[in-house]
C-alpha cells in the first residue's frame, strides 16, 4: 500500500471560530483580498474587522459560478491593489474563486495555461499567496481541496485548476455560519457532501486515511442531514454536517471522485444547475449502474464490498446491502424535494454530448469501473 496525503496546514473547527479570522489574517499579510458571495453586505462584519486588524480589504464579490474571465480579472485587481493574503468566505464557488485568484496572483500566464481538460494543464510555477478559507455552507469541502472549479463559457463546461499548492494555509470551519442556510441550500450542499464521501470511498484511489474520514463523515451525514434541513437552528446537526463536508473535502482531494462528479462538470456548465442538486439527482442511479457493471465484469470485489459497507453505515443496519442503501438515498432525495434534471431543461437530445464530456472529465478517473457509453446514457435517462 502506497499513497500521498495532503491537506490544509491548519484546520480550525469550532463554534465561533470565525471571530479569529482578522487576527489570523494579520499574521499572514498586511493587505487582504476578501472574496465573498454575490451579496458582500453579508460579510461586512468581516470586512470591518479586517480593516481594524490589518487594512481595508479589497472586496471581490463572486456572482454565481466563477468563470475564467472573472477570476483572471479579479487576480489582476488583487495584484494591482498590492494584496498579500486572500480570504475566501462563502460557499464552494466563492472558495474555489479565492483559491484560483490566490494562484493567479503569482502565476501570471493565461488561465488556460493551467486548466485541466480544456487548457494546457501546465503546473503552477510559483506558490499562491497565503490563503484562508471559511465555508458558510456544509457540502463542498472546498475549504480543504486542492483545486478550484471554474466555468469555461467558451466550452460550456466546468473544469479545474489543480495543485496541492492551492490547498488553503488555514481553513476556518465555524458551524454557526451555517445556521441561517435555507432548507433547499442545506439539502443540496449536504447531498454534495454525502456524494463526495461515497465516491471517495469506492474510488480507485482510496486509501486507509481517506476511508477512515469517509466512514466517519457518512455516519454524521446520515444521522444529521435530514434534521439540518428540517430544523436549521439545531447546532448539533449543523456541526455534524460541517464535519461531514470537511471530511469529504479532505477525502476527495486525496482519493478522487467518480461518475456523479464526472457528469456534474458538463451539466453544471451547460445547464447552470446547482452542483449539489446535480449530485443528488445522479447519485442513486450512478450507484445502481456501477453496482451492475462491477458485478458483471470487475476483477475484484473491493468496490462491491465497499458499497455494502456504505449501506451498513448509512442505514445503520448490519443487514443492509448496497441496494438497500440506494433505496434509502432515493427516499431521502424525495423527502428533501430534490428535483429531476428535466426540471432544468435537460432532454434526451442532450445525452450524447453530455456523456462524451463526462467520459473525458477528470473526476471520472476515480470511478470504480469504466462505464460504457450505453451505461452513461442510462444514468442520464434515469436522472430525468
Amino acid at each position: 500500500m502506497q499513497f500521498d496525503f495532503a491537506t490544509a496546514s491548519r484546520i480550525i473547527f469550532r463554534e465561533g471560530a470565525a471571530r479569529d479570522i482578522p487576527a489570523l489574517a494579520a499574521g499572514m499579510g498586511r493587505r487582504p483580498c476578501l472574496v465573498t458571495g454575490s451579496n458582500p453586505a453579508r460579510m461586512q462584519w468581516l470586512a470591518d474587522a479586517l480593516a481594524a486588524a490589518t487594512a481595508p480589504p479589497l472586496v471581490i464579490p463572486t456572482t454565481g459560478e466563477p468563470d475564467t474571465d472573472a477570476v483572471q480579472e479579479a487576480a489582476g485587481q488583487a495584484r494591482e491593489h498590492g494584496c498579500d493574503v486572500v480570504i475566501g468566505a462563502g460557499g464552494g464557488s466563492v472558495m474555489d474563486a479565492a483559491k484560483i485568484i490566490a494562484a493567479l496572483m503569482t502565476n501570471t500566464g493565461d488561465i488556460f495555461d493551467y486548466l485541466e481538460v480544456v487548457g494546457k494543464g501546465l503546473p503552477l510555477t510559483a506558490g499562491p499567496v497565503p490563503l484562508i478559507t471559511i465555508p458558510t455552507t456544509a457540502g463542498t469541502g472546498s475549504e480543504v481541496t486542492a483545486n478550484g472549479v471554474v466555468l469555461s463559457k467558451a466550452h460550456g463546461v466546468k473544469v479545474s485548476l489543480r495543485s496541492t499548492d492551492m490547498i488553503a494555509d488555514i481553513a476556518v470551519v465555524d458551524p454557526e455560519l451555517t445556521l441561517s442556510l435555507p432548507p433547499g441550500v442545506t439539502a443540496a450542499t449536504g447531498m454534495d457532501a454525502l456524494t463526495q464521501l461515497i465516491e471517495a470511498f469506492v474510488s480507485t484511489h482510496s486509501n486507509p486515511m481517506t476511508d477512515a474520514l469517509c466512514r466517519e463523515g457518512m455516519a454524521k451525514a446520515a444521522r444529521s442531514l435530514h434534521k439540518a434541513c428540517k430544523e436549521g437552528r439545531d447546532i448539533g446537526a449543523r456541526t455534524d454536517m460541517a464535519l461531514a463536508s470537511l471530511f469529504s473535502g479532505i477525502a476527495l482531494a486525496n482519493a478522487k471522485l467518480g461518475a456523479v462528479h464526472g457528469f456534474a462538470a458538463p451539466l453544471g456548465g451547460q445547464f447552470h444547475i446547482p452542483h449539489g442538486t446535480v449530485c443528488a439527482a445522479l447519485l442513486p442511479h450512478v450507484m445502481e449502474v456501477n453496482l451492475r457493471a462491477l458485478d458483471s465484469r470487475a476483477q475484484d470485489n473491493r468496490a462491491l464490498d465497499a458499497y455494502d459497507e456504505i449501506a451498513r453505515i448509512i442505514t445503520r443496519s448490519n443487514r443492509s446491502t448496497a441496494m438497500d442503501c440506494i433505496g434509502w438515498i432515493k427516499g431521502l432525495c424525495a423527502d428533501l424535494d430534490i428535483p429531476g434534471l428535466s426540471r432544468f431543461g435537460l432532454s434526451e437530445s442532450d445525452f450524447p454530448d453530455l456523456a462524451r464530456k463526462a467520459a473525458e472529465a477528470s473526476s471520472m478517473k476515480g470511478n470504480p469501473v469504466v462505464l460504457t457509453d450505453e451505461e452513461l446514457l442510462e444514468i442520464l435517462a434515469r436522472a430525468l
